[in-house]
């Protein structure tokens, strides 16, 4: 097998959330792999860090600083990151939040807050992406950001009230599963990957208030690592994994076996 397989040279690949955490990770081995990147975010400062840390790689990066909770400017969210290179060829729904609350005291706000950014906006920028780049192309991929928590509930002696970000990344999945049928006849691949507990500003109060607890319950006896994403990710945005379709990969060192 060639390596040439995971060569992303000549694509350009569009990161949500791309300044930090998982983002930022993927990022990372796109880059490395030969990917132009363009990252969005909400802070600018953190877009100039991340894009010079990738530019200091090697890496050409362009940047657009957005809030897309803000559904009606993704259109032109999308227009401007088509217009930095030239197209886009990767799309990574990576973009998301959470809020803490048990069901009998979920401010609909807070419901309402995570559903807009984690289901409702990659919904508009992936069909925006596909109509302006990947349609007319006859290829793409597609790689959203899910979370394990979406394929179930959560232990009860985790006392992990998220029943809002869960059923938001359960959303992702079939998301996932229902575009690849719909758009894999016109050259579109599209997965999800599903992490376990990484490092990132999301989970890291929670790993560190319980580790002790959920240690027992990851056969591989740790939490994800700087580099343990960044190779699912790759296969799934190359032609590596050109024949795989529909499928969400979870990444959390076996807690889901």
């Amino acid at each position: 097998m060639s390596l040439k397989l995971f060569d992303l040279s000549g694509r350009t690949a569009l990161i949500t959330g791309g300044s930090r955490g998982l983002g930022l990770q993927i990022a990372e081995a796109y880059g490395a792999a030969g990917a132009k990147l363009v990252l969005t975010a909400r802070k600018r400062h953190e877009l100039d860090e991340a894009a010079a840390h990738l530019g200091a790689m090697g890496a050409e990066v362009a940047t657009v600083a957005c809030d897309l909770t803000e559904i009606d400017t993704i259109p032109d969210v999308a227009a401007q990151a088509g217009a930095a290179f030239g197209g886009i060829d990767i799309l990574v729904n990576n973009a998301g939040t959470s809020w803490g609350a048990p069901m009998e005291a979920h401010p609909l706000d807070g419901w309402n807050k995570v559903m807009t950014l984690n289901v409702t906006a990659p919904y508009v920028l992936t069909q925006e992406v596909g109509k302006r780049f990947m349609l007319p192309a006859g290829s793409g991929r597609i790689v959203n950001i899910a979370s394990v928590a979406g394929l179930g509930g959560n232990r009860a002696d985790l006392e992990m009230y998220t029943i809002a970000y869960n059923t938001s990344k359960g959303a992702m999945i079939t998301f996932t599963r229902a575009l690849a049928t719909e758009w894999g006849p016109r050259g579109i691949n599209v997965n999800a990957l599903a992490p376990g507990f990484f490092p990132s500003k999301l989970a890291q109060v929670l790993m560190d208030r319980l580790e002790e607890k959920m240690m027992p319950g990851i056969p591989l006896r740790r939490f994800g690592g700087e580099e343990d994403l960044k190779g699912p990710a790759l296969l799934l945005a190359s032609d590596a994994g050109r024949h795989i379709t529909g499928e969400c990969i979870a990444v959390d060192g076996g807690m889901m076996a």
